[in-house]
């Protein structure tokens, strides 16, 4: 008879959560920040542009959701998080740990790239990489317009994430279609939001980014979160499979 594999501690799952969404910020807000719109010596841009940037964003979890993704799961989002536990694929007494370590280590993966940037003769912080609405959304749309949106792209992230990871899905490919998910995710939305669908992102460039784009923090918090509780409330009512509350045994050392 084959047993079912103990969970990791706690302690090692929430390393594994800091270590991928610090990659996250750092690598997909990095891109953004020091790549977007980079000039040569010869007055060239030979910047990155929108594509690159949501393609980076999409390659930060697709590489930590295969390099950590087996010891915590590779959430590095609160609304993920959230989303996996309505849909019972995760437990909720963990859902604040898990939390609380993503959005430290955002603001700790935002830290090392603001002291990178800085580096720079002509640093001028902008918005670094900050989420916003209205005026501080990069094509001027509404905070209507921003609300939808990001409740949309979330709870269609989370239906990638939930289909992806199904024990009907092929076994392996789940980091790739979640990494291009979310890349496609931030093609369609760059110039709605600078995309967030990821409260922890949000959070950690906003700090930097100054006090007009923590104003309009809550909007990246609440969109999300109710985006993926959609998705994780009516995944199982679209696709037929039904599951009992997750039972996580022992926790190996």
């Amino acid at each position: 008879m084959s047993s079912t594999p103990a969970t990791p501690k706690l302690a090692h799952r929430l390393g594994a959560e800091a270590l991928g969404t610090f990659w996250l910020v750092f690598g997909g807000a990095g891109s953004a920040v020091l790549a977007a719109k980079f000039v040569g010596d010869d007055q060239i841009s030979v910047g990155v542009g929108h594509l690159g940037v949501a393609l980076a964003f999409g390659l930060t979890v697709l590489t930590m959701a295969y390099a950590v993704g087996h010891v915590s799961g590779g959430h590095f989002n609160p609304a993920v998080t959230l989303g996996l536990a309505v849909a019972k694929r995760f437990e909720w007494r963990d859902v604040l740990p898990y939390v609380i370590t993503q959005v430290i280590a955002g603001a700790a993966g935002a830290g090392v790239l603001w002291l990178i940037a800085s580096g720079a003769p002509d640093f001028e912080p902008g918005g670094f990489a900050s989420n916003g609405y209205g005026e501080l959304s990069p094509g001027g749309f509404s905070l209507v317009a921003v609300l939808i949106a990001e409740v949309v792209l979330t709870a269609f992230f989370l239906y990638i994430i939930l289909g992806a990871t199904d024990d009907r899905a092929p076994v392996g490919f789940a980091p790739i279609a979640i990494g291009f998910g979310l890349a496609l995710i931030h093609i369609i939305s760059i110039p709605v939001s600078n995309t967030s669908v990821n409260p922890a992102r949000s959070t950690a460039t906003a700090f930097f980014g100054g006090g007009e784009y923590l104003g309009q923090l809550w909007l990246f918090w609440v969109a999300p979160l109710v985006g993926a509780a959609i998705a994780g409330l009516t995944y199982a009512i679209i696709t037929g499979v039904k599951r009992e509350a997750v039972d996580v045994s022992g926790e190996v050392e």
